[in-house]
C-alpha cells in the first residue's frame, strides 16, 4: 500500500498546509485536525496578505471571491484563489494559492493544495487533493459507506488499512484528473498522475500513472517517448 502514503501522493511545498501532515504516514490520518490546524495557522497568518473576515475566517487579499459565495469557518483561502458564484464552503476548509472552488461546488473538511480546481457542481467531503489536481463537472467524493460502518481503504490485491473513520471522502494524488459525472467511494485513493474515466464509479486504490477505465480495468500511462 505505498501508493497510500503521503510522500508518494503529495508534494508537500506545494500546500499552506505542510506543517499539519507532520508525522503521519497516510493523509486520511489529519483529517481530524484540519479544524484546529487552521485556527491556529490562521492567527500567524501576515495582515499584510490576508484579510480576517468573520470568525476564523482568513481569506487572501488576492483571491477573488464572488459575493454570492457561503463561507463559514474555520476556513483559509490562499492567494490568488477563485471562489466563484454560489460556491458552498461549509467549514474546516483549506483552499490553496491558485485554486478554484466552482459554481455550486460545496467544500466540508478539506485540504484543497495549489492550483487545485473543483469548478463545476462538485462536492468534496473530508478529502485531500493534491497539486494540480481536476475534478471534472459534477464528479464527487462520497464521504460516508450507506450501512455507516468505518471506512477500510482496499487495493486490488486484497490488502487492507483499518482508517478508524466513519467520514473518509478520497485521498487524490498531485496532477490527478477525474472525469465528469464519476464518484469517488469512501476510501477512494487515487495516486498521482492518474485519470479517471467520465461517470466512473471508484472504490479502491489506483496506482500512480494510471488510467482508470472502470474496475478490473486499470491501465498504466505510456511514457509520452512511448509510441
Amino acid at each position: 500500500m505505498e501508493t497510500c502514503k503521503i510522500k508518494n501522493l503529495y508534494n508537500l511545498e506545494e500546500t499552506i498546509a505542510k506543517d499539519l501532515f507532520e508525522g503521519a504516514v497516510y493523509p486520511w490520518e489529519v483529517l481530524p485536525k484540519i479544524s484546529d490546524f487552521i485556527k491556529k495557522l490562521g492567527a500567524t497568518l501576515s495582515e499584510e496578505e490576508y484579510e480576517k473576515r468573520g470568525e476564523d475566517i482568513w481569506i487572501a487579499k488576492s483571491a477573488t471571491v464572488a459575493p454570492t459565495a457561503y463561507i463559514h469557518g474555520p476556513v483559509i483561502i490562499g492567494k490568488e484563489a477563485e471562489v466563484r458564484h454560489c460556491a458552498f464552503i461549509r467549514g474546516n476548509a483549506i483552499v490553496g494559492e491558485g485554486a478554484v472552488v466552482g459554481n455550486s461546488t460545496e467544500l466540508k473538511n478539506v485540504v484543497l493544495f495549489n492550483k487545485v480546481q473543483v469548478p463545476h457542481y462538485n462536492y468534496v467531503g473530508d478529502s485531500i487533493l493534491g497539486y494540480k489536481a481536476h475534478m471534472g463537472a459534477g464528479s464527487i467524493t462520497s464521504n460516508v459507506k450507506s450501512d455507516k460502518k468505518l471506512v477500510v481503504v482496499k487495493d486490488d490485491k486484497g490488502n487492507r488499512i483499518e482508517t478508524g473513520l466513519k467520514k473518509f471522502g478520497a485521498m487524490i494524488g498531485d496532477n490527478v484528473e477525474v472525469g465528469c459525472g464519476s464518484i469517488l467511494n469512501p476510501g477512494t485513493v487515487v495516486g498521482p498522475d492518474s485519470n479517471i474515466y467520465p461517470l466512473s464509479s471508484v472504490r479502491e486504490v489506483i496506482p500512480a500513472h494510471s488510467i482508470y477505465k472502470k474496475r478490473g480495468e486499470v491501465a498504466e500511462k505510456r511514457k509520452q517517448n512511448e509510441k
